[in-house]
């Protein structure tokens, strides 16, 4: 590492101290170190220096001088590190070692401080600190030439820089006094240093290559830096107490001040002098530089005002006075301080100019201009401004002109808040300062008193107050919108409320000032103000339309009292409101004005009521002539209620219109506390008159109902008004109470009890009147009494309309009403109009809501009516979900409803978060009504769609217990109200378990029972949607957060009952116990501990079982195998408990919920209840056997887990495991008393106990159905029992079965088989082997039968009816494939299972365990085995035949064919692992035997119907590719019966002989099923779903014929022939279909890479099937893994293909790759396929390549494998040639290099075209690159033995199809590829010979 630049690097012949640093310099050396070539500041070294001065030179430390020495460079970075190492060494270093260094210090700081760096300037300052403050008093003898730059420094125009120098003096001179002597002993040396500064040019500024912008910059700097040094000193010379940085308190004057005083008096006078008066400052471009002149000057005129004399007063009065067309707001603040003290110091300084052209002109246009932006600096100092002036300089228009300009630049719409502050004071105290100095500019009375009111009006009237006019309405809109705004300079322009606002604020303040001046003074404004509010008031007459323009007066008079009440001024009343309201009020009475209704209610809650009224009266009405005039005068109170009662209750209560609203407001307004009770009564009494004079035939008028409601309304915000007030209990009017009236009470329950039509303002009044349309107002008019009578009435109105509903679940719900009020009076007949009653009712439910809540004690009313809008709501969801199934008059009636509904709906979704602020009771009593309605509407409504309606009560339930319930008892209550018991409800079970109920027998019941189902749905879904633990567990209450009363009467406990009551009912629409309420139990018992619901599970099972128990007669024994699985076989189960049971059971130990423990406590607890005494209990038997199908298993599992367990306290009770063994052996010796099966007919419950005995050995399927596996180890004496039942019915059998059998018996006896097989084969003899075999083959013969009848007739079908119509055809094969025989079914497949044990015997079983495999190893059964394989592979064929003709007649009817096989899938999944077992000559012998059937499909075409099929089981598919992948099939798989045995070739034979010509006349065509697959379908894949069946099936047939391809022999004639078909015919498309699996992992991929992140789980899977193909050559193992579709095996699978075909057909991908044209894609596809396919494939084509055996002296090749490079050499005679092939990394997307390293006795050009050949021969290649190689050896070969060449491709064997020159041209002769020329041909357009141009 190399050390930073710039730092002191130590090198060998640096000093490690300042010692050796002395001793290394010599004299000459320090001497140079020390004055730079001589120089000390700014003086040259005397040559006469003492002999001590120089040896005190010689003390430097040599270090530091190399620091100095750095100062000098140019580089900042140097120097800052140099000033940093400096610092650090004088931070080390004592004080004497420091002083020598101080002179050359002192010249080096003078050049820093006008370095341009800022952080050279101020690092400087850091390192004069440490030296002053290391040094200390040592610094005096220097401070004279270091106090210059030092005082200079201070005034830096970098805040920081100027900051670090202050510290550096104060660091030298900690006091003030201190600092103050300094100056004044330095005071020569600073002035001269300044003067020195002030001369320098930018040329001169520097003696270093600076660049010029640079220098301009730092020359500014150091001219203003140097003028406000030369003002501050001057300053603090002559004034010492001024502020300035660092002399704040010096009070006393230090010594020497006098001499320094006059020191800086002569300086100043010459530089005042010598610089032109600094005048030429002020033309400088920078605004540093002229700020610093403004503050020179005003320290000259301040300090040195005799520098002023008549010499240049005019040029300096022009220049200060004439300052405002300075623009730059930073110079405005000195500017103004030079004026202001010019103006005041030299007042005659205004005589010496043209004061209107230098002066006024310039500041005219400095404010028009808004001070260009000092507003803040300026606007202040415009007062002092005027007041500075000679009024001999003011002109007669002054105060005008400036007032306009001044108006001109306020800048209203973009300047900022405090900006415009400021401009509205400098506004007002400038107006206020020309009214009271008026006499100075006014020679007499008269004129003073013209100008004040010329002012007034030309300014505060027609400037200030019009434009505060030109702003609309400030209603609605925030603060931040603009207004728009007119002015008589502008319009348009947009103003914002705060600029009126300050506006407004502002003429207040002057009105007040004019005030104080003279009171008169306001009647000017006054009349300006009365003018416009006529004007306004006038402008709704004339414009016909309403106006907002009164909103800036109401604002104005807002602002007015504001001031009022903080001055305690009466003027504005008085002088201003006062006579408005007096001229006005006639005007508005007459016109009925809004907004002048509106402006005296704004006056009246401003001044008072009876206080304005006197100033109406007093001026308009003669009768007030009496009343007293002076300002706190009122109306006498018996003056003011007859006015109140005589003339403002009849105006404002006359109409409604506009201005009802504002009239009604300034009615209350006028409501005095001394008369409220006699002032609400006139109101009230004259309204009510009103009303009931205009009764009509239908309701109330409605003009003055509607008046009356907004009157109460806005009467309840006036009790608000009143409650906020001071003695609001004290004060009338602060209650409800006192507003309450007769016959407003009357009039409300006159309006509620009314019938329809309806006034449009009628539930308006009702509402206005109840109150409680928000949450705070419970303010009600009428008492307590009569609301209740309104609420009934409502209640009455929408009952009405629900009894009219078209739902019968809806009018049921309405009958829950009659027994809540008994007196509401329901018409038997229900009116017609009740959508209006409806309407009405609930709009005054809305409008008084919270009243409603309010009534806590009438529970009954108040849950009634919060029911009936639930119902409403609920009718309305109820329409739109079914909208469908009404007819045309019940859609017109629906349609008439629709506001209704929608009302309803609105209301409840407004409310939805309010009910549960009801009580307790209400929320119950509403609950109640509901859930009644619910169920009612679940087991009654039968016109709807069940599974919409359904659902749509499922919400019913989930809004009542979001809305009703607030905590988990209530929602527990309301559930138990949902489930409880009642005559339709529940089927099953009883919920107090004392009962259990049956199935449904009669009509009435069976409706009963379809609505059972829809209930068990209804509560499936809330399960659903609540969860298990609430509606069924009930295992998460906490009682901890309810009181002892709470939990008292709200006990809850588990609902056991009802999850066996859903198991019995299993299904229902949408959902099963199978598929969501079993997993929905085991979520539930998964989450918890089983502590907290093993007492629930116990119950459920206790309450199935006996039921089972119960129910046991009705048990038929069905056709359930010993081995069941949850779904097909569950059904089979027909009573409702056992199924119940046994699904429960299954289920919970499948999941380890319960295990073998539990499992053993339940088996005694059955074989205890197997016998009553010495009976048995037939009702157990018949229940146990599929009981312990389930149990046993899981009791094998504890049994096999004991015998290997090694701790004592983990090991079951052996007395359990004895006691169960001994249980079986007992009813295995009770079943041998009975006699053969043979030979039984009936009685004796023989078929219950062997299915007894039956589920006691379970066998389990592993691998699908492969192979079967014995789940218990039973004992020597127990396998005897069971082989003797077995030989027992050997012996009665005679290998014969009897025609006159029970049906019964062969399906026992091929169970007992299965056990016996699995469980006694060790035992068996020859006979019993005999036996089974004899009976298997005969009941799989009889199925083969069956099934191929189902072949013929659905053969039969197609052919003879295929002109019927498709229905019928479908018809006729659903009947065709419907099994009659079912028991043939289960009996096969039991034989199925009894082969595949067999079968499987050897495989599992230990090799040289021979004893015992002797009589099942002899190859006598081979026969058999092989007789059995090919009927199971003809029954396999059978039905894939027929769905293959089906498929040609229509798809449906293959799909009819496919679906009749899940009827009985397990039948069918064990044919196919029999099927995938078979070897190859059986299915050679089972196709030639199919063939021989002779229908119009064969073997082939089944195999593909199976493969492709629409409906496909998984199994099935997978063993028609095992045998379509497989010899003796594959090959007739892909290229058919008639093409394949033309292919088949000697692949030995073939690699020896040198025959390679293959003819490409002679086209392949492969199979129809799969050529369609190759070459077509991957256009209609691209669009489709990743785990669609079409995409399926085409991964399948490319797997099929990659899997046959790789099966070929290489350069064999099939291979060669099938890669040409691939190359010329196949889809490319089908790879952009693989890499659709993988798109956004791939670019994760990529990502990951980079950052060595785990792979996603698709793109792992993927890679490592690719990488596993191209290992394996193969692809079964992915296809045996795709089943069940996912996409991630489809992924896989692809993954699989992609990587055999780059190891198949390299050239065929590396075609697709180069034609990408998406870069992205291309990249990504590339970095897959080189990270995880090239190096397998590189390592496997090396390999090959190696081992290869080129058989020839002539040709060698060597490989290279860790450079993937392969060598070959070939030579002949005294010819040679070596060439080299590259595999690149991303082989074979990118083509292989060839080069040739070495050649020998070749010409350029021959070795040029075998290296081309060569080339082209193993990029073309689609195989191994050793086939290539071997090929274009042949081609050398050929070649040297004479064969000509191609003249197209100059190769004698063609690159692709390796074929050899055969078309030969008639004319020259010459031999060419058929290939070649046919591209010739293709390519030119014409058919020439390519070498002689003669037609070939």
């Amino acid at each position: 590492m190399g050390r930073q630049k710039g730092e002191g690097a130590r090198s060998k012949a640096r000093p490690s101290s300042s010692s050796l640093a002395a001793s290394l310099l010599s004299s000459s050396s320090a001497a140079a170190a020390v004055g730079f070539g001589g120089y000390v500041g700014s003086s040259r070294l005397d040559s006469s220096i003492s002999t001590e001065d120089s040896s005190s030179f010689l003390d430097i430390d040599g270090e530091v001088a190399q620091h100095l020495k750095r100062l000098a460079r140019k580089d900042p970075t140097t120097k800052l590190k140099a000033l940093a190492s400096l610092s650090a060494l004088l931070k080390q270093k004592s004080g004497k070692e420091i002083v020598p260094i101080i002179p050359q210090w002192a010249f080096e700081y003078k050049k820093l401080l006008l370095d341009y760096n800022r952080e050279v300037r101020r690092a400087t300052h850091e390192t004069m600190t440490n030296l002053v403050t290391a040094v200390g008093r040592d610094l005096a003898p220097h401070l004279k030439s270091l106090m210059g730059p030092w005082w200079f420094s201070q005034f830096d125009s970098s805040s920081e820089v100027s900051q670090a120098a202050k510290r550096s003096l104060q660091a030298a001179f900690p006091a003030q006094e201190k600092r103050l002597d300094a100056l004044i002993l330095c005071t020569t040396e600073i002035f001269m240093y300044l003067e020195e500064n002030l001369k320098l040019t930018p040329q001169n500024l520097s003696d270093k290559a600076v660049a010029l912008d640079e220098l301009q910059e730092m020359h500014q700097q150091v001219i203003s830096s140097s003028l406000l040094a030369l003002a501050t000193l001057l300053d603090v010379l002559f004034s010492v107490q001024i502020e300035r940085p660092g002399f704040e308190n010096v009070s006393t004057e230090p010594k020497h001040a006098t001499k320094a005083k006059a020191t800086a008096i002569s300086f100043a006078e010459k530089l005042f002098s010598g610089h032109k008066c600094f005048l030429e400052f002020l033309k400088s471009q920078s605004p540093a530089v002229r700020s610093a002149t403004y503050s020179v000057l005003r320290s000259f005129i301040k300090n040195i005002p005799q520098a002023f004399d008549d010499g240049n007063m005019k040029t300096l009065a022009t220049a200060v006075l004439g300052a405002f067309q300075e623009k730059d707001p930073a110079c405005h603040s000195s500017m103004w301080d030079a004026i202001l003290l010019f103006s005041k110091r030299f007042p005659d300084g205004w005589t010496t100019l043209t004061v209107q052209k230098s002066v006024f002109n310039r500041f005219w246009s400095f404010i028009r201009n808004g001070c260009f932006g000092s507003q803040q600096v300026s606007y202040p100092a415009l007062v002092l401004f005027l007041d500075t002036i000679p009024s001999k300089a003011l002109g007669d228009n002054f105060f005008l002109d400036f007032f306009h300009n001044l108006w001109t630049g306020r800048n209203p719409v973009h300047s900022p808040h405090a900006d415009r502050l400021a401009f509205f004071r400098a506004f007002r105290e400038c107006f206020v300062w020309g009214l009271h100095n008026a006499s100075r500019f006014c020679l007499s009375v008269d004129s003073v008193s013209h100008f004040r009111s010329t002012l007034i009006n030309n300014i505060l009237v027609k400037l200030l107050w019009q434009d505060y006019l030109s702003s609309v309405s400030l209603k609605d809109q925030n603060s931040d919108q603009p207004l728009h705004g007119k002015t008589t300079e502008t319009q348009n322009i947009k103003y914002s409320i705060s600029y009126f606002q300050e506006l407004g604020k502002c003429i207040v303040e002057i009105l007040s000032g004019i005030y104080s001046v003279e009171q008169d003074l306001l009647s000017f404004f006054s009349m300006a103000f009365q003018e416009t509010c006529q004007g306004l008031l006038q402008q709704k007459v004339i414009t016909e339309q309403p106006t907002l323009n009164i909103e800036p007066i109401i604002k104005f008079l807002s602002l007015v009292d504001q001031h009022a009440k903080q001055k305690g001024e009466a003027w504005p009343l008085l002088h201003l409101v006062g006579p408005m309201l007096a001229k006005s009020f006639p005007l508005v009475r007459s016109l009925d004005s809004t907004d002048g209704v509106r402006l005296l209610s704004i006056s009246v809650s401003i001044f008072g009521a009876r206080k304005v009224l006197h100033e109406i009266f007093s001026n308009y009405d003669e009768r007030s002539c009496r009343l007293p005039n002076d300002k706190d005068s009122e109306l006498k109170l018996e003056y003011y209620l007859q006015v109140y009662k005589e003339t403002f209750v009849p105006w404002c209560l006359h109409g409604h219109n506009c201005g009802t609203i504002a009239r009604l407001d300034l009615l209350l307004a006028l409501l005095d506390d001394e008369c409220f009770s006699e002032q609400w009564y006139a109101v009230i009494t004259y309204a009510i008159d009103l009303v009931n004079s205009k009764v009509g035939s239908g309701s109330m008028e409605s003009n003055h109902v509607a008046v009356l409601a907004i009157l109460f309304e806005k009467a309840r915000n006036e009790i608000r008004r009143r409650k906020a007030g001071e003695d609001s209990f004290l004060r009338l009017g602060s209650l409800p109470d006192h507003w309450h009236h007769e016959l407003l009470e009357a009039t409300a329950v006159s309006v509620a009890f009314s019938l329809p039509p309806f006034g449009t303002s009628d539930a308006q009044f009702v509402c206005s009147v109840l109150g409680g349309a928000t949450e705070g107002d419970l303010d009600s008019f009428v008492s307590r009494k009569s609301v209740i009578l309104i609420f009934k009435e409502v209640l009455r109105k929408l009952v009405s309309f629900i009894l009219d509903s078209p739902f019968n679940s809806i009018k049921q719900a309405g009958a829950l009403f009659t027994s809540v009020e008994n007196g509401l009076g329901l018409e038997s007949k229900i009116p017609a109009n009740v959508v209006d009653m409806a309407r009405f009712a609930l709009e005054i439910f809305e409008g008084s809501f919270f009243c409603l809540r309010a009534l806590d004690e009438e529970n009954g009313l108040v849950s009634s009516i919060s029911a009936a809008v639930f119902i409403i709501d609920w009718e309305h969801r109820m329409t739109l979900a079914v909208d469908d199934t009404f007819d045309d008059e019940s859609r017109k009636k629906i349609k008439a409803w629709s506001d209704i509904f929608e009302s309803a709906h609105g209301y409840q979704s407004k409310k939805s978060n309010l009910w549960k602020s009801f009580s307790r009771d209400v929320r119950k009593g509403i609950r109640s009504i509901l859930i009644c309605a619910i169920r009612s509407a679940i087991f009654m409504e039968d016109k709807l769609d069940t599974n919409k309606f359904v659902s749509l009560c499922c919400l019913m339930v989930i809004d009542v217990l979001e809305c009703l319930c607030q905590d988990q008892y209530e929602e527990q209550n309301l559930l138990d109200h949902l489930l409880s018991k009642g005559d339709m409800w529940p089927c099953w079970i009883v919920p107090d378990f004392n009962s259990l109920k049956g199935p449904a027998k009669s009509d009435t019941e069976r409706v009963y029972a379809y609505g059972n189902y829809k209930f068990v749905s209804l509560i499936d879904k809330l399960i659903c949607k609540l969860g298990f633990h609430k509606v069924n567990a009930c295992d998460d209450l906490d009682t901890s957060s309810l009181s002892t009363k709470d939990t008292t009467n709200t006990e809850v406990t588990s609902r056991a009952w009802l999850a066996a009551e859903i198991l019995c009912t299993w299904k229902w629409p949408e959902g099963s116990a199978a598929t969501s309420f079993l997993p929905l139990l085991i979520s539930f018992a998964k989450s918890r501990n089983y502590s907290s619901y093993g007492s629930f599970l116990d119950s459920i099972f206790n309450i199935l079982l006996d039921g089972a128990l119960v129910h046991g007669e009705n048990c038929a024994q069905s056709s359930l195998h010993a081995w069941p699985t949850l779904g097909e076989d569950m059904e089979d189960i027909k009573e409702p408990f056992l199924r119940a049971l046994v699904s429960f059971l299954f289920t919970l130990l499948k999941e380890n919920i319960w295990g073998s423990e539990k499992a053993m406590i339940l088996f005694q607890l059955l074989v205890n209840k197997l016998f009553i005494g010495e009976a048995v209990n037939k009702n157990c038997l018949r229940i146990l056997p599929p009981i312990l199908c389930v149990l046993v298993p899981t009791l094998c599992q504890r049994s096999i887990r004991s015998s290997g367990c090694t701790n004592t306290d983990g090991k079951p009770d052996p007395l359990d495991e004895n006691q169960m063994l001994d249980t079986i052996k007992s009813w295995l010796q009770r079943i041998l008393l009975f006699p053969p099966l043979v030979t039984w007919q009936t009685g004796q419950d023989m078929e219950e106990w062997f299915h007894l005995i039956f589920s006691c050995y379970p066998l389990r399927a592993m691998r699908g159905v492969e192979i079967m596996k014995l789940d218990r180890n039973i004992g020597h004496e127990e396998r005897i029992l069971l082989l003797h039942l077995f030989r027992k019915q050997r012996h009665e059998n005679s290998r014969s079965i009897a025609a006159n059998q029970l049906p019964v018996v062969p399906m026992l006896l091929s169970k007992l088989m299965v056990i016996s097989v699995g469980y006694c084969w060790r035992e068996f003899d020859e006979e019993d082997w005999e036996f089974l075999f004899f009976h298997l083959r005969c009941w799989i013969e009889s199925a083969v039968v069956m099934m191929e009848e189902v072949a013929e007739n659905v053969a039969d079908t197609i052919t003879e009816h295929s002109s019927d119509n498709f229905d019928l055809i479908h018809e006729k094969l659903e009947h065709i494939v419907l099994v009659s025989d079912l028991s043939l079914i289960n009996i096969t497949k039991n034989s199925l299972f009894s082969f595949s044990l067999f079968c499987g015997l050897l495989e599992l079983q230990p090799t040289e365990d021979v004893d015992n495999l002797t009589p099942l190893r002899t190859k006598k059964w081979d026969p058999i085995k092989n007789q059995i394989l090919e009927s199971i592979l003809r029954i396999f064929f059978s039905t894939g035949i027929a769905e293959a003709i089906a498929g040609s007649y229509s798809y449906e009817a293959a799909s009819i064919i496919a679906a009749s096989r899940f009827y009985h899938q397990s039948f069918w999944e064990s044919v196919a692992s029999s099927v995938i077992k078979s070897p190859p000559h059986t299915r050679d012998e089972a196709i030639k035997s199919v063939e021989l059937w002779g229908l119009s499909k064969g073997p082939i075409c089944s195999l593909y119907a199976i493969l492709f099929s629409s409906r496909p089981i998984p199994s099935f598919q997978l063993a028609a590719y095992a045998v379509l992948s497989t010899e003796p099939v594959s090959k007739l798989a892909v290229f058919g019966e008639g093409i394949a045995p033309c292919l088949d070739v000697d692949s030995n034979a073939y690699q020896e002989s040198g025959h390679l010509d293959l003819s490409t006349e002679e086209n392949i065509h492969l199979m129809e099923e799969l050529s369609y697959m190759i070459e077509k379908l991957p256009y209609d894949v691209l669009d489709m779903d990743l785990v669609g069946e079409q995409r399926v099936h085409l991964f399948l047939a490319w797997s099929l014929l990659l899997s046959h391809l790789a099966s070929l022999p290489s350069l064999s004639s099939p291979r060669e022939r099938l890669v040409q078909y691939i190359q010329n015919s196949a889809n490319p498309l089908i790879l952009d279909c693989l890499f659709q699996h993988l798109p956004s992992d791939l670019c994760l991929m990529h990502v990951l890479k980079k950052k060595d992140g785990e792979l996603p789980n698709v793109l792992s899977k993927a890679a490592t099937a690719a990488t596993h193909s191209i290992t394996t050559g193969s692809l079964l193992f992915s296809v045996e893994s795709l089943w069940p579709i996912e996409p991630v095996k489809m992924a896989e699978l692809a993954g699989a293909i992609y990587g055999l075909m780059l190891r198949m057909l390299p050239a065929y991908v590396r075609g697709w790759f180069s034609d990408l044209r998406d870069r992205s894609t291309s990249s990504l596809i590339e970095s897959f396929t080189r990270t995880w396919c090239s190096p397998p494939l590189i390592a496997n084509e090396l390999s090959l390549i190696k081992t290869a055996n080129f058989a020839d002296e002539n040709f060698s090749v060597t490989v290279s494998k860790s450079a993937n490079e392969v060598v070959a050499t070939y030579t002949k005679d005294e010819t040679g040639m070596d060439l080299i092939i590259r595999l690149p990394a991303s082989y074979p997307l990118r083509p292989v290099d060839v080069d040739c390293m070495r050649s020998l006795g070749i010409s350029e050009v021959k070795q040029r075209k075998w290296l081309m050949s060569m080339m082209l021969f193993v990029r073309n290649q689609n195989g191994a690159l050793a086939e290539a190689i071997r090929i274009w050896k042949r081609n050398f070969d050929k070649e040297f033995e004479g064969v000509e060449e191609c003249p197209i491709c100059y190769s004698v064997i063609h690159t692709v199809n390796h074929s050899l020159p055969r078309l030969a041209c008639k004319t020259c002769k010459h031999k060419f590829h058929a290939a070649c020329l046919y591209k010739w041909f293709s390519t030119s357009h014409k058919s020439s010979c390519p070498l002689c141009q003669s037609p070939f």
